[in-house]
């Protein structure tokens, strides 16, 4: 009888060492192992890959400006995350499905400070401090994409605050409402956004166009050519975003699985496609393929496949691509031309247009009858939902981006004066030259 007491207090000592166990168990090496990379990839794709795109595309003057406007907003950002953004955009304490409360749209407050979140607290099959890191990738890169409509004459100050407000009105409601779980709005739908094609993609557009005509035209736009300074610089950019994309959508699967194999499948085809179709139509019509096009037409059809890319087959990437190609193109070369609003780096035109042209598109591609995944899936319902979720949010970040703007504007003013931005701002904003002079 003593003997069956000691080994019953035995197991029940040994009862926390089993349950930690199961909880270790319940995170996966595996998935952490491609998480952690996926991550590291994303962050990649702001600082150097964005940096150097968009740096490439200035002229000689700015250069050091638009780096530094890259690595600022990922120093910010990250700051912002910790202390008040994941816990925003993620907490779902109180949080339910049909809950139509505050929750539904932003989150709760309780991890401010990333308070209660642990290297042993798991978010699925990965440990939840990893989710937050990669998360955070995206809360980075999403306003770092708006700084290329507003290059090369916007006040560095104005710059670090419109990103700040920005991010915290616009970025975290949607980000809560796409991917917040149940109780959040958008996901309630069952709006289909995988990676960002809404929470990034159109919200950046849309800040894109708001931003570029409220700051203003570059002074010598559109009556002089305004020509990139280093291509390879671009180009150098361009691959490490194409690579560093397969983080960004692959990603998102959050686990080592088929889900994120399929996802970098189509997210290389559409970039592909896309990339081709720009590259004919310039070939086509001005008589030469553009090294400037061939890597614009990639991106564009990166940011529409970005929504789509873990519900769609290689059939729906590749339409995904070349309709991206052609409509992206379009925005950028004749319509642009026709409005004479200074996008400077095409940010509405590529990331806006794309995004939205993605966001409507999975709805159809999803379904099985073209190689999608989603079984049973009522196309015009989803259809519907997606448009819903896409003009909503568009509109809504047209709104808050002129009230943030149009703040500033009457404080700290959103332009260098003339004389600054005629000699430059690396050497008038920084103090700094990105090239010695020879």
């Amino acid at each position: 009888m003593k003997r069956l007491n000691l080994l019953f207090l035995l197991g029940l000592g040994c009862l926390p060492t089993l349950a930690c166990a199961q909880e270790t168990q319940a995170i996966s090496a595996g998935d952490s192992a491609w998480v952690l990379t996926s991550t590291a990839l994303v962050l990649l794709m702001t600082i150097p890959g964005l940096a150097l795109f968009y740096a490439g595309l200035v002229r000689e003057r700015n250069v050091l400006s638009v780096l530094m406007h890259c690595f600022a907003i990922t120093a910010l950002t990250s700051v912002l995350w910790v202390a008040f953004g994941y816990t925003m955009a993620f907490s779902q304490e109180g949080m339910s499905e049909g809950v139509r409360g505050w929750n539904a749209f932003v989150g709760s407050f309780d991890k401010l400070f990333l308070l209660g979140v642990t290297a042993t607290t798991p978010w699925g099959s990965i440990p939840e401090p990893l989710f937050c890191a990669f998360q955070m990738t995206f809360f980075i890169i999403t306003p770092a994409l708006i700084v290329g409509a507003f290059v090369e004459r916007i006040k560095f100050s104005a710059m670090l605050w419109f990103v700040a407000l920005w991010n915290l009105l616009v970025y975290l409601p949607v980000c809560h409402m796409v991917w917040g779980g149940k109780g959040a709005f958008f996901a309630d739908l069952g709006v289909f956004d995988f990676a960002g094609g809404i929470v990034v993609h159109i919200t950046a557009g849309m800040a894109a166009i708001v931003s570029c005509i409220m700051v203003g035209p570059r002074r010598d736009y559109p009556k002089s050519q305004i020509l990139p300074h280093n291509l390879p610089m671009t180009v150098t950019g361009t691959g490490l975003l194409w690579v560093g994309w397969y983080g960004f959508n692959g990603g998102s699967a959050l686990a080592a699985n088929g889900s994120a194999a399929m996802a970098i499948l189509v997210t290389h085809t559409s970039a592909s496609v896309a990339a081709l179709t720009w590259m004919l139509i310039e070939w086509m019509r001005g008589g030469k393929p553009s090294m400037l096009g061939l890597a614009t037409g990639s991106i564009a059809g990166l940011a529409a496949i970005t929504p789509a890319s873990g519900y769609v087959g290689p059939l729906g990437a590749a339409i995904i691509g070349l309709l991206s190609g052609v409509v992206c193109w379009w925005m950028c070369a004749a319509v642009k031309t026709r409005y004479k609003y200074d996008d400077s780096l095409d940010v509405f035109g590529v990331h806006g247009i794309g995004g939205f042209l993605g966001t409507i598109l999975v709805g159809i591609f999803a379904s099985p009858k073209f190689g999608g995944n989603q079984a049973d899936l009522d196309i015009l319902h989803q259809l519907g939902v997606q448009s819903f979720a896409a003009v909503s949010v568009g509109l809504y970040t047209f709104a808050v981006s002129v009230l943030i703007l149009k703040g500033l504007r009457a404080t700290i003013g959103l332009r260098v004066n003339e004389q600054h931005e005629i000699g430059g701002l690396d050497l008038n904003t920084h103090g700094e030259s990105g090239y010695n002079a020879l």
